[in-house]
């Protein structure tokens, strides 16, 4: 027996109608005769008389119609104790990652409209800090890039999107009517990275990538990211590589002398993931948020 079947037999026992029970379910009526008929089926027994002019209980209706509100007030009565429990410990706390630009913010106003209850408290750390601490039961969810090792029972990996690197380079060193550049034409500038400590799913995606096309990766020291777009901006021939939702925030300060374009040949991408603790059900739907978001982003 589930429960959509009771509902069902509660509104037409109410109404005495099909139709009008559908309008009120928000389903078609032909959902509504189906799921009676697989509840009489189950039951062993017909709860309404049918007729064209009139729908009334049968003895088993009747016998059976008090039970019925008992089950749904019950079930009604658990979602709300559930609802009640987590909204005594709303607090969600999120381990985050550099390069999400304007993603991160559209996923918290997303959870905010959905659950404006629910607190989000956002911990930046380094990568395996993040894993250890969600672990550990300090964090309920962490945004993590990359590949991962296997994962201790009751965390779970989520892949949520995949992000195609770009590269900011001189405005000198590429055609302004491009929108990509080849991996090749970067490869004789050094690239401006990060410690690997700070980002080693970004240094290894590019060692990789350098690795394929037969070249040497020469890099240098990133610096602060202002500092350094003036450096590739005026200084000696460099460049250095963002996320794409990172870029994009950055493009709309039109920095002097900057270029961005989207990595090819071989293409760059990362695939950015949330692991979650299972038993967290604040993790879950700040999970199905990010996602609704995500997709939202694609279809622009």
């Amino acid at each position: 027996m589930e429960i959509r079947q009771v509902r069902c037999f509660l509104a037409v026992a109410q109404l005495r109608h099909f139709g009008r029970a559908a309008e009120q379910l928000h389903i078609v009526q032909p959902a509504v005769s189906q799921q009676i008929r697989r509840l009489e089926r189950e039951l062993g027994a017909q709860l309404f008389h049918r007729t064209t002019r009139k729908v009334e209980l049968t003895p088993a209706g009747v016998a059976f119609l008090d039970h019925a509100r008992e089950i749904v007030a019950a079930v009604d009565r658990a979602g709300q104790a559930v609802r009640h429990t987590w909204s005594l410990n709303s607090t969600l706390r999120v381990g985050t990652s550099s390069g999400l630009g304007d993603l991160l913010a559209l996923v918290l106003e997303e959870s905010t409209r959905r659950w404006p209850d629910l607190t989000i408290d956002l911990i930046r750390l380094p990568e395996q800090q993040r894993l250890r601490r969600l672990a550990e039961g300090k964090l309920d969810a962490a945004i993590i890039r990359g590949a991962l090792s296997p994962l201790p029972g009751g965390i779970e990996r989520i892949p949520v999107i995949s992000e195609a690197l770009i590269a900011a380079l001189p405005t000198t060193h590429t055609n302004p009517r491009r929108r990509t550049v080849r991996l090749e034409n970067l490869a004789a500038m050094p690239v401006r990275l990060p410690e690997r400590d700070q980002n080693p799913v970004l240094l290894d995606a590019l060692s990789a990538a350098f690795q394929r096309i037969g070249a040497p990766l020469k890099s240098i020291p990133a610096g602060p990211e202002e500092d350094m777009l003036a450096l590739i901006a005026t200084g000696p021939p460099s460049w250095t590589v963002f996320y794409p939702h990172k870029a994009e925030l950055v493009d709309r300060q039109s920095p002097f002398g900057i270029a961005f374009r989207r990595i090819v040949a071989p293409p760059l991408s990362v695939t950015t993931s949330l692991v979650i603790r299972s038993d967290s059900l604040d993790a879950k739907l700040f999970t199905d948020a990010f996602r609704t978001v995500v997709r939202g982003v694609g279809e622009r």
